[in-house]
């Protein structure tokens, strides 16, 4: 799992890999988000890296495998995760505008409180994953493995969930307009808090 250093300012959130600030303290966060883009373009397995608040435009991720890493904060505008790979990794209230993750293979991550728009989840293993508290709109997730994922107290609007199996899948207290859940299993679902039992 990362380590997490101190910024040096002494705000007490955590510095980015290869710096000693924090995003919020750096003077140009999107140019350590290009450094840290390019850094994670050259390699392959991605371990244990602290990318939280940087911003990411128009990156291609496609193919990675990431563990243990942080992107809490993060922006992300028109990346592409196609065909990754991801255990642990952290994205909680990250923002994410028109992205790809397009048969990816997703376990035990984080998007809680994050906010979603127009990004395409499809044909990908989304397996315990927590989108807890999220604001999703415009999203796709079309033939998918959600299996034990968890959308509580989410707000999700204009999505759809077709063909997917949401074995399990936590929708307590979630906000649904225009949310369509064509050919997927949804009895096997948790809509209310009384099902849990």
């Amino acid at each position: 799992m990362f380590v997490i250093t101190p910024c040096a300012a002494g705000c007490g959130r955590p510095a980015v890999d290869g710096s000693a600030l924090c995003a919020a303290h750096l003077v140009n966060p999107l140019e350590e988000g290009k450094r840290a883009g390019d850094n994670i373009l050259r390699q392959k397995m991605i371990r244990d890296l602290n990318a939280q608040g940087l911003q990411f435009n128009g990156v291609d991720f496609s193919g990675r495998n990431f563990c243990g890493c942080g992107f809490g904060g993060a922006l992300f505008s028109g990346c592409k995760f196609s065909s990754c790979s991801m255990q642990q990794v952290f994205f909680d209230f990250a923002v994410f505008i028109s992205c790809d993750f397009l048969e990816v293979d997703f376990r035990y991550l984080s998007f809680a409180g994050s906010e979603i728009t127009g990004c395409k989840f499809d044909g990908s293993e989304l397996m315990d994953i927590n989108f807890s508290g999220s604001k999703i709109s415009d999203t796709l997730f079309n033939n998918n493995d959600l299996y034990n994922s968890r959308f509580i107290a989410s707000a999700v609007s204009n999505t759809s969930f077709i063909n997917c199996n949401l074995k399990t899948v936590n929708f307590s207290k979630y906000i649904g307009e225009n949310v369509v859940f064509k050919s997927s299993n949804t009895a096997e679902a948790v809509f209310e808090m009384e099902e849990l039992g």
